[in-house]
């Protein structure tokens, strides 16, 4: 018996063999071969069910979107061509009216100012601190202190930085610190607020001065009386008034606080009590011009020469200028540079972090090549860092310029009533066009879509250089 037949139904039949002898290796079996039933009818219900689940998923999601975005857009570019009631075709009026109304006018200006300079600013600062704090031991503490800005609201920081500008400068820690370098460099005056009486020999001269009624004789002592000084603010090393003596061919005179502490004192003698105003200037005026001047000594007495005889005297201005109080931060000049400053440091830390996050990913060996070809690190830098942080500039740039276009909690905030005008932005515009006193939906909704015409093109740089990312 063979092995075959021993075997029976169960033995294995021998393998097909080569001519050469050795086994043949079976053909693959190709996806035709496959049973018709089966896999196909189940691919296709599994892809089915995964569209129908996946449309599941999306349809809470599409419907927030049409309801919370797409509505509103094609709403108010309907809006935006009806009148202010809502009621009567306006066509292209509303469009019109945001580029002839001067109030809207300045909000664009504005505008433009804070996406070019805001976002700029805050980038190149950022980039700055990312840098500079790369090779320091202290470099996570100071980038800690520079990004904790970010952990305060618009509304905060508005607050903060409406008393930071705040225009007395007890007050206002901007102020209280450039008054203090300014009063270092430069003396204030001695007697702000020190005026005469309508019985003194002293009349009103222009611009705040102060002159003589009638010209003075040479041997002829003058009086300057003046009051409206505080005891309290007269210099410490003031002296008792004394009168002058009369001194032939010059003028002399006496300059003095006609003010006796505790009453009794009478106008335009000089009584025991009354302290002369050391510091004060006086000018001899002839037609119009100055021929001598004088500073008054600690007891108040001066001399001019000669050639004041039948002048006018006279004290400038400048001995009555109120104290240098600072600079107006949130006057109509300085309202928005100065708001834009708070935002910066605000934002600033935001791109710090981001460039400093691309920064630790360039490749250190083609900075150290650089080096080594004879670089300098200005050149490393310019050459080589910043064209390798591109991508990333880009991105910071582009995330504060659409940031940029709505803020407006800090122009409302910091601004006060006055100035409010002067740092419009189209944001507020257009909450105020909307939802304000006089309201004007069509015109609130004309600076919506312009709002959005001026995002859309940031928005299609940004997905384009996305998409670009995508496809390295």
């Amino acid at each position: 018996m063979t092995t075959a037949a021993a075997g029976g139904a169960d033995a294995v039949p021998p393998a097909d063999k080569h001519p050469s002898g050795q086994p043949s290796v079976p053909a693959p079996r190709k996806p035709s071969d496959a049973p018709a039933s089966g896999p196909k009818r189940g691919l296709r219900s599994v892809t089915g069910t995964r569209r129908i689940i996946a449309a599941l998923f999306l349809a809470p999601a599409l419907v927030l979107l049409g309801a919370l975005v797409v509505y509103p857009i094609v709403y108010s570019v309907y809006r935006s061509f009806f009148d202010q009631a809502g009621t009567g075709f306006a066509g292209l009026d509303n469009y019109k009216a945001l580029f002839t109304d001067d109030t809207i006018r300045t909000a664009i200006k504005n505008n433009a100012i804070w996406v070019v300079f805001a976002p700029t600013v805050s980038t190149v600062l950022g980039l700055i601190f990312a840098v500079l704090t790369e090779r320091i031991r202290w470099g996570t503490a100071f980038k800690l202190i520079v990004f904790m800005p970010m952990a305060i609201s618009m509304l905060a920081a508005g607050i903060i930085f409406r008393l930071v500008y705040d225009q007395a400068p007890e007050r206002g820690v901007a102020n209280a610190v450039w008054v203090g370098v300014h009063d270092t460099f430069a003396e204030s005056a001695s007697y702000p607020k020190a005026h005469p009486l309508p019985v003194h020999p002293l009349k009103a001269g222009g611009g705040g001065s102060f002159v003589t009624k009638v010209p003075v004789r040479a041997g002829q002592p003058v009086q300057l009386p003046l009051v409206g000084v505080a005891p309290a603010k007269m210099p410490t090393d003031a002296k008792p008034a004394k009168a002058a003596a009369a001194t032939s061919g010059k003028i002399t005179g006496t300059a003095w606080l006609d003010f006796t502490n505790g009453g009794g004192g009478r106008p335009n003698v000089i009584d025991a009590k009354e302290l002369g105003l050391k510091g004060i200037k006086v000018e001899a005026v002839k037609d119009g011009k100055v021929v001598a001047s004088a500073t008054a000594g600690a007891d108040g007495t001066f001399t001019l020469p000669a050639s004041a005889d039948g002048a006018e005297l006279r004290l400038p201005a400048s001995n009555f200028k109120e104290p240098y109080n600072g600079v107006e931060w949130l006057g109509p000049t300085l309202v928005t540079p100065a708001i834009i400053g708070s935002y910066v440091w605000m934002w600033a830390g935001f791109a710090m972090v981001l460039i400093a996050a691309g920064l630790a990913g360039l490749p250190r060996e083609l900075l150290e090549a650089a080096r080594v070809d004879g670089a300098n690190e200005w050149q490393v830098f310019r050459r080589i860092t910043v064209p390798m942080l591109a991508p990333v500039l880009s991105v910071v740039l582009v995330t504060l310029m659409i940031n940029v276009l709505k803020v407006f909690d800090l122009v409302f905030i910091i601004s006060p009533g006055s100035s409010l005008a002067d740092a419009n932005v189209l944001a507020l515009q257009l909450y105020r066009s909307s939802f304000g006193t006089d309201a004007d939906l069509g015109i609130g909704s004309a600076i919506a879509v312009l709002l959005l015409l001026l995002v859309l093109p940031v928005m299609y740089v940004n997905i384009r250089r996305i998409r670009k990312e995508g496809r390295r």
